[in-house]
């Protein structure tokens, strides 16, 4: 099986990208996109199944290189996660109109780009499910916080695209859904909340996206799932 990544040097996405590297029966081939790659070409020389993919998502030329090497290495892709993040915390009449495109660019656009270059591969696959993998700051009722008004809203664009997407593809193979998850113990939230200590590792989020990602898209599709024990 073959499965794409975003965000997967650090936290959540490294935890991820372990998880599915060290299965028992090794079954998957790992893509793993980031900025970064130097922890997971340590993580290569363990095991040749992952393929270390240097990109920055909001660039767009370096976007659809990294994309078009995925298709060239696969015929179809069964899992695609949508992980990388980025969060910036400023009161709202401080923020500039390139950290609102920052902000969008890849929470946002990113996602909806990677999704509708690999739809050909995804739609190949009997079992395919994306994850796009969201936050609290974007579920609708949720509590908001001072200083995440552009991080929560570009959250929300995302659920909202998963909705969509769920309708879009109906007489596909794909499954959508959107994770929404609350604190966790990662960088990104410790720069938002530094006095704060969640009580979820990433470790463990890790095995919870793992294992809906694997199970979830037979019972459910388009859905909006809360995954939070606590918030700040």
């Amino acid at each position: 099986m073959n499965i794409l990544i975003t965000g997967a040097s650090k936290g959540i996405g490294f935890e991820l990208v372990k998880k599915f590297l060290f299965t028992k029966d090794n079954q998957y081939n790992i893509f793993a996109l980031s900025r970064s790659v130097e922890n997971l070409k340590t993580l290569e020389t363990k095991n040749k199944s992952l393929v270390p993919i240097q990109c920055d998502i909001t660039n767009q030329k370096q976007l659809d290189t990294a994309l078009e090497l995925v298709i060239k290495r696969c015929n179809k892709i069964d899992y695609l996660i949508n992980n990388a993040g980025l969060l910036i915390s400023k009161p709202f009449q401080e923020i500039q109109s390139h950290e609102i495109d920052n902000i969008f660019d890849t929470n946002f656009k990113a996602p909806f780009f990677i999704i509708k270059k690999l739809f050909p591969l995804l739609a190949l696959s009997p079992n395919a499910h994306v994850v796009n993998i969201s936050s609290m700051g974007g579920f609708q009722g949720a509590t908001k916080y001072q200083g995440l008004s552009a991080y929560s809203s570009s959250k929300a664009a995302l659920t909202c695209l998963t909705e969509c997407l769920a309708e879009e593809f109906k007489g596909t193979s794909i499954k959508i859904n959107a994770l929404c998850i609350g604190a966790v113990q990662t960088e990104m939230l410790q720069k938002a909340f530094p006095d704060y200590v969640p009580p979820v590792s990433a470790v463990q989020m890790a095995e919870f996206i793992f294992n809906f990602t694997c199970n979830n898209h037979n019972f459910m599709n388009g859905k909006i799932i809360p995954v939070a024990l606590t918030n700040p």
